[in-house]
């Protein structure tokens, strides 16, 4: 509607409704009557700094956020606009979130010195931004499985597990009393400061994996926080960099990436695995496509290993809101093989997944797992 010849339909647009349909046709193309079906419509944005700031202020005035966000995306993806994004004004005017954060991570090194504290000041607002809607609900979760995996064999009545109670107990029933005699009780644990889990998030920094290494690098900071939980954040791609000492400051561990690259799993796993001192109590959550570039059958012994040796193994192909990841699916059923199956996680579903690889409990797969 609006378009040339109002676009066949005789009703031309005015007002507020015109330059909503203008800022559309200079991302999504101005189209002539006559344009063949198929024929790829041209954008009006150009590589104009000062018409691309315009149009972030017009959409920003004519649409909600979140369709704002999917803009800029589709801004960034068909018109090259990343290298505006290398200029602080630019970068003033957009709204940021996890998408945008994984372009300026992959600018990082080609960022001017003016733009990094602009670019540094978006991360960490989205990042905070993330950090309030994750975190109590991942204390809460993980804190809860904590104390219910420290079970105890004589417990206080109020510290009875009462499923688990009855379940150990079933060969005492009494079917004319219609009870069990609960011989073996088994209760929670009491909360104590010690550090009870090992947690070792690695995570795959190739440029596909942009929006889960963001949410990873929140959630690592969130479980760093938790003194029950020893934390290990280690990213590679071909090389194996370990940023734990940066975890508390998620905004430090995000600019330490370095997104793109080839991908070698076989010798990240080989790192973590060489920091691994108490198999029974400790989680790998390995972040990945599973597109591997190293050598694949050794990795799956290293996964095989580990898992024989007792660490619970999670395998995300992604850690992010989108829908179903591109993904090594020759990988991803070798794994399952092995006992662990590789699917994708929302960032609102971790919680529960590290919840149950800590009680070392069935996985809360997803319908759509791989």
């Amino acid at each position: 509607m609006g378009g040339d010849g109002a676009d066949g339909t005789g009703c031309a647009l005015g007002g507020r409704d015109a330059a909503m349909d203008g800022a559309l046709a200079s991302l999504y193309g101005g189209g002539r009557a006559g344009q063949e079906r198929g024929q790829r419509r041209t954008a009006g944005l150009g590589a104009s700094a000062p018409s691309v700031a315009r149009w972030l202020g017009d959409i920003r005035t004519y649409f909600p956020s979140s369709v704002v966000q999917v803009m800029q995306r589709d801004a960034i993806d068909r018109l090259g606009l990343s290298a505006l994004l290398l200029e602080p004004e630019m970068l003033e005017a957009v709204e940021a979130d996890v998408h945008l954060v994984g372009t300026l991570l992959s600018l990082n090194k080609a960022m001017p010195e003016t733009t990094k504290e602009t670019a540094r000041a978006v991360v960490r607002k989205v990042v905070e931004d993330l950090e309030k809607r994750l975190a109590t609900r991942t204390r809460a979760t993980l804190t809860g499985a904590l104390d219910r995996s420290a079970r105890v064999s004589r417990p206080r009545h109020r510290d009875i597990d009462w499923n688990r109670t009855i379940a150990a107990n079933l060969k005492n029933y009494l079917p004319e009393y219609g009870t069990v005699v609960p011989e073996r009780l088994i209760g929670y644990g009491r909360a104590s400061q010690a550090v009870k889990k090992d947690v070792i998030l690695c995570i795959d920094q190739s440029g596909s994996m942009a929006a889960s290494v963001v949410y990873a690098s929140v959630f690592g900071a969130v479980l760093a926080s938790m003194r029950s939980i020893s934390t290990r954040l280690v990213v590679f791609d071909t090389s194996v960099v370990d940023l734990t000492d940066q975890l508390d400051d998620p905004v430090e561990v995000l600019f330490g990436t370095q997104l793109g690259g080839g991908t070698d799993i076989n010798r990240a796993l080989a790192y973590c695995q060489a920091h691994i001192a108490r198999p029974a109590d400790t989680v790998v959550v390995l972040i990945s496509d599973l597109y591997e570039g190293g050598i694949r059958d050794e990795m799956l012994k290293r996964v095989a290993a580990m898992k024989a040796s007792g660490v619970q193994f999670v395998t995300l192909l992604a850690l992010s809101d989108e829908g179903a990841p591109a993904y090594d699916h020759e990988h991803a059923a070798a794994l399952g093989a092995l006992g662990a199956p590789a699917f994708a996680c929302t960032p609102d579903l971790f919680p529960d997944v590290m919840a149950a690889a800590i009680e070392r409990r069935p996985l809360p797969i997803p319908d759509d797992r791989a």
